[in-house]
């Protein structure tokens, strides 16, 4: 209890604790795109199911892992040397998850822009995505994206009650944005393809911090909310060009 008094009363942990909140809910805007775009690919019912279990499961794994500390902390251990340079666990689940980033934004990359009839037959997730298949990609997402949440965490503050709030605001942030995101990106057809985008990026900057290249999160965003704007003025323009025709 006198721990608990000593950290509600010392500005500096309330500090860490905004500081922390706001990187947990930035780092989470990487795993609700994903999770929305694979929703999408549901039945309606089962969509807004699907994103509740998936963003459970991320809280699930987060607080789980905060729990493992002293693992976690052994994970940017080197266990892996290749052409002079280390590996960690960490740093072979990074690459590991943004490859499959890579793979999956291309593939829905390639199928809005050239759709083989062939392809939707044989089961493209563009098409005819199981329940179950989206779940399993939500976990092996969320998996990566705790990993490198928490790693953050404990990079950032070494009291356990301030990760277990930044993480359950980050998860509750997700949770009541993720409909809605999920939503707007379904009526905006357009938004698909910028969203895909991201994710390719975002899986590229994955690769990257797995073999040791440091890219800042801010120029990540950064370039993120320009293409939104950009994209945001290009929906205005269309609306007002279709109310004119109209007209």
């Amino acid at each position: 209890m006198d721990y608990l008094i000593s950290l509600a009363t010392d500005p500096a942990i309330w500090v860490a604790l905004i500081t922390l909140i706001a990187m947990e809910v930035v780092l989470g805007i990487d795993n609700l795109v994903f999770i929305s775009l694979v929703t999408n690919k549901l039945p309606p019912e089962q969509a807004v199911r699907a994103r509740r279990i998936g963003i459970s499961l991320a809280l699930i794994l987060r607080l789980g892992l905060l729990g493992t500390i002293a693992f976690i902390v052994q994970l940017v251990e080197p266990v892996l040397w290749l052409f002079d340079h280390s590996f960690s666990w960490r740093d072979l689940i990074l690459i590991a998850g943004g490859l499959f980033l890579v793979w999956k934004a291309t593939r829905e990359i390639h199928h809005n822009v050239d759709p083989d009839p062939d392809l939707e037959a044989g089961g493209s997730l563009a098409t005819t995505s199981s329940y179950a298949a989206v779940i399993g990609q939500i976990l092996v997402l969320d998996l990566v994206f705790s990993i490198d949440s928490i790693v953050t965490a404990v990079g950032m503050t070494p009291h356990l009650p301030v990760m277990v709030i930044a993480v359950v605001v980050a998860v509750t942030v997700m949770l009541l944005a993720a409909d809605p995101l999920a939503h707007f990106i379904n009526r905006n057809p357009t938004i698909i393809m910028l969203a895909l985008g991201f994710l390719l990026l975002i899986g590229t900057t994955l690769i990257a911090e797995g073999f040791g290249v440091h890219v800042p999160k801010g120029y990540i965003y950064a370039a993120m909310s320009f293409s939104a704007l950009v994209e945001g003025l290009n929906m205005l323009a269309r609306r007002r060009r279709q109310q004119r025709e109209s007209d």
